[in-house]
């Protein structure tokens, strides 16, 4: 295949287990997946809820001290819960010990409570297309979430009292001073974030629409994930979101993009769908303001119900299932479509030994574990 494969891993604690088995388990799969031939392996940021990943900076540190070669790195630190100083001191201190192999990806999440607030009211939804081979859903919409009491107030519990996000535009710009050594206060005051400045740390930005993330990615000449596996629906407008705002940059004279993809892959089909067939039960319990339950075991989780189905069917039908093959031209479809530089995929499934299967299978498809090899 023609563009590099990396991971993006939730940590995720299955019915019976515990969050330290769940980081036992992102460590090991790290382990495999630099063995495979993945480019990078990225951990995801989430609070109050059954993933092992609300400390993505300590994460990645012990993945860096786990791993050799592969890059490590966040998708994404939810910068608005932190200040830009203590964002690349932690970065600078893992880039110390492990340089060279850090991305550093901020995304917006913490931003979002205003907007799960607002009363404003849903947008008209169209149907769903197929661009392609790429199922291209309606977009799902925050305040679609049934109940966000939950989540409101986890976002609240991450922030000091009183405290208010920076603007994100404007953290983003400290970050990058802060990295590059520029960085100075409203007064004048130079400040040198040390360790941090002049690490060899690779800013990303995240983005699952076409708004402040992907214009801002391209107009900074940074790269840029465009989150599929999150909103489906919205991948092709943040696709040219990103590419239309894109301004070369000394590092990147050319947009360099990344769409994400949520797979399970088997050697037999049926046993893919199987495996996947609690996803819907996950999604479901995210978007019904719950949160991330425990991942259930498909030998005995009972079927969706029809509400269920309704509040999860774009995700369930955007999800990349079957054997190596199958999997593989679907994320070809997708590669295609958006121009994709890089793919990276998430995988998640009850047992720890068929997520590493699946990812396992499709390196071997992509031609990961030849190029290593070799």
């Amino acid at each position: 295949m023609t563009v590099p494969l990396s991971v993006l891993d939730l940590s995720p604690i299955s019915t019976g287990s515990t969050a330290r088995q769940a980081i036992r388990n992102t460590i090991d799969l790290a382990r495999h997946a630099e063995a495979w031939g993945y480019r990078r392996f990225w951990v995801a940021e989430h609070h109050f809820v059954a993933v092992a990943s609300s400390a993505p900076t300590e994460l990645i540190a012990l993945i860096a001290g786990a791993t050799e070669t592969i890059r490590v790195g966040s998708a994404a630190v939810q910068a608005g819960y932190r200040t830009s100083a203590s964002v690349v001191e932690s970065f600078g201190t893992i880039d110390a010990l492990y340089p060279g192999r850090l991305d550093l990806g901020l995304g917006r999440s913490a931003h979002r409570i205003g907007q799960l607030r607002s009363a404003a009211a849903p947008t008209p939804q169209r149907p769903t297309e197929v661009r392609d081979g790429v199922v291209i859903p309606p977009p799902f919409a925050p305040t679609q979430i049934l109940d966000s009491t939950r989540l409101v107030a986890s976002l609240e519990a991450l922030r000091l009292p009183g405290a208010e996000p920076l603007d994100y535009t404007r953290q983003v710009e400290e970050i990058r001073a802060l990295l590059a050594g520029t960085y100075a206060t409203a007064d004048g005051v130079a400040l040198h974030a040390v360790p941090g400045e002049g690490a060899g740390v690779e800013l990303w930005l995240f983005g699952s629409s076409g708004g402040e993330s992907a214009r801002l990615a391209g107009s900074l000449g940074l790269p840029f994930v465009a989150n599929y596996h999150v909103s489906p629906g919205t991948v092709l407008e943040t696709v040219e979101a990103y590419r239309t705002a894109f301004r070369p940059s000394p590092r990147y004279p050319e947009p360099y993009l990344v769409v994400s993809a949520d797979i399970v892959v088997a050697a037999q089909e049926a046993t893919a769908r199987h495996l996947a067939s609690t996803y819907g039960h996950w999604v479901a319990s995210i978007r019904s303001g719950a949160g991330a339950a425990e991942y259930l075991d498909p030998d005995t989780a009972p079927p969706l119900t029809d509400d269920q189905l309704r509040l999860v069917d774009d995700r369930v039908n955007t999800q990349f299932v079957g054997t190596p093959g199958s999997v593989a031209a679907r994320l070809t479809a997708l590669r295609d479509l958006t121009g994709a530089d890089e793919l990276v995929v998430t995988s998640v499934t009850h047992r720890h030994e068929d997520r590493l299967t699946s990812h396992r299978l499709l390196a071997e498809e992509w031609g990961l574990t030849r190029a290593r090899a070799a």
